[in-house]
């Protein structure tokens, strides 16, 4: 046990990806169900652990059992979590996992971590700048790219994106006319 814990030791935020919440107790005996926040739960059936945000702070929890309950809700049973008690403490806590579970994406589609530092390029206004993160907060999810210090949003939109080059790490899009203008003028 000392072993696994020791692997563990120096994840942050920042080495993982957001899986889901831990919503309510399954059982007496420690049980919990966790909504997950992803389109394919079932890769997420047979995990051997999984961090759980306490406080602000990454810790891993070994899982004892696993299986999917309904849609995209996971039934866990997490060693040495044997009572009420110990459940209702990991209530509505969020759960991670390290980056490298995150299934391999092709083509045009990209997880919104792994294009921070792409360059924008847009078919009809040349080289638009750097993406620095992601808004996600709205109802579009927005690029947030800084061109010389101009900040510019540009939707994440399918239609929008032409190609993802992941080699020479760029995006290239075709927006509507006028749209990055807008931030320059």
């Amino acid at each position: 046990m000392l072993y696994r814990s020791f692997l563990f030791l120096y994840m942050t935020k920042e080495d993982c990806f957001y899986l889901g919440k831990i919503v309510k107790k399954y059982s007496f005996k420690g049980e919990l169900l966790a909504k997950l926040e992803t389109d394919e739960p079932e890769l997420y059936d047979n995990l051997d652990a999984i961090f759980i945000d306490l406080r602000g702070n990454l810790v891993p929890f070994f899982v004892e059992a696993s299986q999917l309950h309904k849609s995209n809700l996971l039934r866990i049973k997490f060693e040495d979590i044997d009572t009420e008690e110990d459940a209702d403490a990991l209530l509505k806590s969020d759960l991670f996992l390290p980056l490298n579970l995150l299934p391999k994406l092709d083509g045009d589609k990209f997880y919104f971590h792994e294009v921070i530092g792409f360059t924008i390029s847009d078919q009809n206004f040349g080289e638009v700048g750097v993406i620095t993160s992601i808004n996600d907060a709205t109802a579009q999810s927005l690029f947030v790219i800084d061109r010389q210090g101009v900040e510019i949003l540009i939707p994440i939109n399918d239609e929008f994106i032409t190609k993802v080059d992941r080699d020479n790490e760029t995006i290239l899009v075709n927006t509507p006319e006028g749209l990055i203008d807008l931030y320059i003028e």
